[in-house]
């Protein structure tokens, strides 16, 4: 008996210190993505750099990250259509996707770009899956890599679960609600039929929205579209056979394209955004703009604040 109760002591604070330390991650990550938040506000820390000296302007607009807060990609394009010495916009998209309602601000800020008359070419980097797809949508042409991986048309949403956790530990939590479906998705009990059919439900028709813009930015019979559009991805290749992207080349290419369709005479200007270095980054001033950003929307995808219905390629 006694050794029994030792090995369940051991067992027991085991799993404390293990909790404990997990919190104390969370709490890091927490005040660095505060301190990331904090040293990307505002409008004065961004500054729109020139390259070239050709007379054309083309802008560049990077969508390098998981999909959460569209604030920046509808900035730019804000600036860039409203700017009349940018002739044309090349979207550079490198997503796995991410928050739907974001991906469809995005999505329709892309779009309202094109429609004013200012084109807007899409180019394809290693991946522009889901709800990087959703948002290449809105362009006047898509230009992908043979090799990069597209498609993953499809929603997804993620619930965890800790109630066999909590129960082993004795922790209990009692809900006092409104409805019956109020408390769905909670973490510590299992989700029961009604749940998830309330959650399909939910899914199903995020599912009819994405069919519904692809089906007619990409001019695809919705039930043709059906047969490919089950989550899979595909090589850029494959997707120019089935007709989700335009034309098979690089970056270059595309701006190449974008300087014809906007009849540019010679080699174009490229202007993009730049992040202005602050305090916090002088500390991590090992990393670069584009590193720091990554670093915050990932914490923010998987962390802090993760939507619950995505667009995404999970991998």
């Amino acid at each position: 008996m006694t050794n029994g109760k030792s090995n369940s002591g051991k067992w027991f604070w085991g799993i404390f210190i293990g909790l404990v330390v997990l919190s104390l991650m969370f709490v890091g990550i927490a005040f660095f993505v505060l301190a990331l938040s904090i040293s990307g506000t505002g409008n004065k820390n961004f500054e729109y750099v020139t390259s070239g000296s050709g007379k054309g302007k083309i802008a560049v607009v990077e969508l390098d990250f998981t999909i959460i807060d569209p604030t920046s990609i509808v900035r730019q394009f804000k600036q860039y259509r409203e700017d009349k010495s940018i002739k044309a916009i090349v979207l550079h998209v490198n997503s796995p996707g991410g928050g739907v309602s974001a991906s469809q601000e995005m999505y329709e800020e892309v779009k309202k770009t094109r429609d004013a008359g200012k084109p807007v070419i899409v180019s394809f980097g290693s991946i522009a899956a889901s709800g990087g797809y959703y948002v290449a949508c809105g362009g006047s042409l898509i230009v992908a890599n043979p090799g990069s991986m597209t498609g993953s048309i499809g929603v997804i949403a993620a619930f965890m679960n800790f109630k066999d956790l909590a129960d082993k530990l004795g922790v209990k939590e009692t809900i006092i609600k409104s409805g019956k479906l109020k408390d769905s998705g909670n973490p510590f009990r299992e989700m029961n039929k009604e749940d998830m059919e309330y959650f399909q439900e939910i899914i199903d028709n995020a599912y009819e929205q994405f069919l519904d813009v692809v089906s007619t930015e990409r001019k695809i019979d919705k039930d043709e579209l059906r047969t490919i559009a089950n989550g899979r991805v595909f090589t850029g290749k494959q997707a120019k056979d089935l007709k989700l992207v335009d034309s098979l080349g690089t970056f270059e290419d595309a701006i190449r394209i974008a300087g014809v369709i906007a009849k540019i005479d010679g080699e174009p200007s490229i202007v993009r955004e730049k992040c202005k270095r602050n305090i916090f980054e002088f500390f991590v001033q090992g990393l670069s703009g584009n590193q720091l950003k990554d670093i915050k929307e990932e914490i923010n995808a998987e962390f802090v604040n993760k939507p619950v219905l995505q667009y995404k390629f999970e991998r």
